[in-house]
């Protein structure tokens, strides 16, 4: 059942000016329209005011105002999210955090850096190498997107397969709880078994439980060493074979991404250049990393013999970033070459197993064609995240519209038949609400809307998100 909210009319502005100031309040149709969208194409939302606090105490005073006049919220970070969880579905107050962008500590003696949400992650990973330290967690729009949205949609990335996702490395949040009232949880530490784990809770929230003020994240020590590899296949099965046989023999990269041929021919024209090995069935590219050079050379030959007798027809090996940047053109322009391809996109993001990757990709593409919407398939061959882009091409608006519902659906449906999920690491936002059910059971959906009802029993939190009415 959909909640009633009051709007917001002259007081409230006047209140939230109080706040944060006369330059923290936009009402300017335009300017709040600038605020209302991702880059999920086709999606827009509303809004009557965007709010930008420049610390915690502020936030606390914009949602205690909220919750007091029964007024939605919609935090906001970079606003480069993919799946409409930064768009304000039910109007109200959008909630911009784009001033609360420190670093505040990178700490070389606890290996722990603390940052306000809207720290740009490729930032923090820059600040952190500067110091000899690694934050690896590196989203494909690590130079976007924020810290609180990678938290808030419990990003992943392509070093995920050797280090994790970034759950994996927040050890303290400062929120805002929906009532206005501010806790701090956890902090610089290792371990933490004191209660449930509301940070836990928090990584992936999408916003619907609170808003997160400050974040501590662990560090590593920075890899002296790396290098990137590319090997080409006759097809994706053959390479989904190697990147099992190279688990299988406990060779851990730090990155293992495969592209399709599709996806190959279609950064080609993009990039208006030959790529390497443009007549690959399928590429894998491969990082691995250690601490000395004959550590990784050791790790390198072992690879090639292991992936050798799997198909692989050859491999360039890349030291320097001139060579490096070669090898990753092709990858790293995919969104892009999409929208320029199709006109218009939407980017799923399903996970399965990995050895699931060939059998779901064949079923996959055979969906796709039936329903009649072009695609391409690229992504995180280590841990099982596929990209599968939907492509627009030459139909019209209402076909699009009309066809895109089943694509989806059918998409899902495969993911989970393979053993897998709906998505890996983009969330669940609005685009995907309604297919929540293909993944998760009854009793797991109940518990989830019963934390969201003790935390937030107003429901002002992000409305009309992860859960469908």
């Amino acid at each position: 059942m959909k909640r009633r909210f009051a709007a917001v009319d002259t007081r409230i502005i006047e209140l939230l000016t109080s706040i944060v100031g006369e330059q923290g309040v936009v009402v300017d149709p335009h300017g709040v329209d600038r605020y209302c969208r991702d880059e999920t194409t086709d999606t827009a939302g509303r809004a009557e005011v965007v709010v930008k606090p420049r610390d915690t105490a502020a936030v606390a005073g914009v949602v205690k105002l909220a919750s007091e006049f029964l007024i939605p919220i919609t935090p906001r970070g970079g606003g480069t999210g993919v799946t409409g969880g930064a768009v304000p579905a039910a109007g109200g107050i959008v909630l911009s955090l784009e001033k609360m962008n420190r670093i505040i500590e990178i700490d070389t003696d606890n290996l722990m850096a603390v940052a306000e949400p809207c720290v740009i992650t490729g930032d923090l990973a820059r600040a952190a190498a500067e110091r000899g330290l690694f934050y690896p967690p590196d989203p494909a729009s690590i130079d976007s997107c924020a810290l609180g949205g990678n938290v808030a949609e419990g990003a992943g990335g392509p070093c995920a397969v050797k280090y994790g996702t970034t759950g994996d490395y927040v050890t303290g949040l400062v929120v805002v709880f929906p009532d206005g009232s501010v806790s701090r949880l956890g902090g610089k530490i290792v371990k933490n078994a004191t209660g449930y784990n509301l940070i836990g809770l928090f990584v992936g929230s999408e916003g619907t439980l609170g808003v997160i003020t400050e974040i501590t994240v662990r560090l590593l020590p920075l890899p002296l060493y790396s290098v990137d590899l590319m090997a080409p296949f006759a097809d994706l099965a053959s390479a989904s074979s190697a990147v099992s046989a190279v688990i299988r023999a406990r060779i851990v990269p730090t990155t293992i991404e495969f592209i399709e041929k599709e996806a190959i021919t279609l950064a080609s024209r993009f990039l208006k250049k030959d790529l390497p090995f443009p007549d690959a069935g399928a590429q894998l590219l491969i990082r691995l990393d250690g601490d000395t050079k004959q550590a990784v050379d050791h790790q390198m030959e072992r690879l090639w013999e292991t992936i050798k007798e799997k198909g692989a027809r050859d491999m360039i090996v890349a030291e320097s970033s001139v060579t490096r940047d070669r090898l990753w053109e092709g990858r790293r322009c995919m969104r892009e070459a999409v929208v320029a391809e199709g006109g218009a996109k939407c980017g799923e993001d399903v996970v399965v197993p990995r050895a699931a990757i060939p059998a779901f990709v064949g079923r996959a593409k055979e969906h796709l064609a039936d329903v009649g919407i072009g695609s391409i398939f690229f992504g995180h061959a280590g841990d099982g995240n596929i990209h599968v882009e939907l492509m627009k091409g030459k139909l019209s608006d209402d076909e699009w519209r009309r066809r895109l519902p089943a694509a989806r659906e059918g998409l899902y449906r495969i993911a989970v038949a393979a053993g897998g999920m709906i998505t890996g690491e983009h969330g669940i936002g609005l685009i995907r609400k309604e297919y929540l059910g293909l993944s998760l059971d009854s009793a797991q959906i109940a518990v989830m809307r019963h934390i969201k009802d003790a935390l937030d029993p107003k429901g002002i939190m992000n409305p009309e998100k992860i859960f469908h009415e």
